[in-house]
């Protein structure tokens, strides 16, 4: 048992400063060389627990994927009504901006055309996943009449997704999380039956 927990723990270790590193330089941008100097083991011991750098990418998305899901169950459980959701779900992102990274599965989607396979294919699930809570969030919130919008709740799902996701990288571009911040505000205001602004984003 004690063994197992060892285990467990190397490997939490391992991933949290692979996520670090890809959150800020992306998957490509870093090596096990980089993560072995930063937790001062040999690579070795590495591809011991992730034999291949795919191997530890896809346990990378998973793990986030599922951190993420967890949050959005807790939204739903939580009181309010469907606008009060989406601004806890640009919170969400907010916090990563706050910690000078990036949406993991937004800086790997950048790099999707080098990622392996079974990467990419957590990557359209984890899109996927999150574009479908949009979706009902959004078709609840125009039935109960706190939210407006034209179109479809998957289509406009989809725009929210994509603006949060680019909002992030124009942020970091310039160094200014408050561009982000003041940009989902507007998102969000824009989504008001009557245009109010409604409360900030971050308090």
């Amino acid at each position: 048992m004690d063994s197992m927990v060892k285990q467990g723990a190397a490997k939490t270790r391992i991933l949290d400063i692979a996520e670090q590193l890809a959150q800020t330089r992306g998957f490509n941008g870093f090596s096990y060389a980089d993560i072995a100097k930063k937790l001062d083991v040999t690579k070795a011991s590495l591809h011991y627990h992730f034999p291949t750098k795919s191997d530890l990418g896809r346990a990378l998305v998973i793990r986030y994927e599922g951190a993420f899901e967890r949050a959005l169950e807790e939204i739903g459980r939580s009181k309010g009504d469907a606008w009060q959701r989406l601004q806890s779900y640009m919170k969400l992102y907010d916090v990563v901006m706050r910690n000078d990274r990036m949406c993991l599965c937004g800086m790997l989607a950048a790099e999707i055309a080098t990622l392996p396979a079974p990467m990419r294919g957590e990557l359209r699930r984890f899109f996927k996943t999150n574009e479908r809570w949009l979706a009902e969030v959004l078709e609840e919130g125009r039935r109960q009449g706190s939210l407006s919008f034209r179109g479809s709740a998957q289509d406009r799902a989809g725009v929210l997704l994509g603006a949060l996701e680019g909002m992030m990288l124009v942020a970091r571009s310039c160094s200014d999380d408050r561009f982000f911040r003041n940009a989902a505000k507007r998102l969000l205001a824009d989504l008001k039956p009557d245009g109010a602004e409604g409360r900030p984003l971050v308090r």
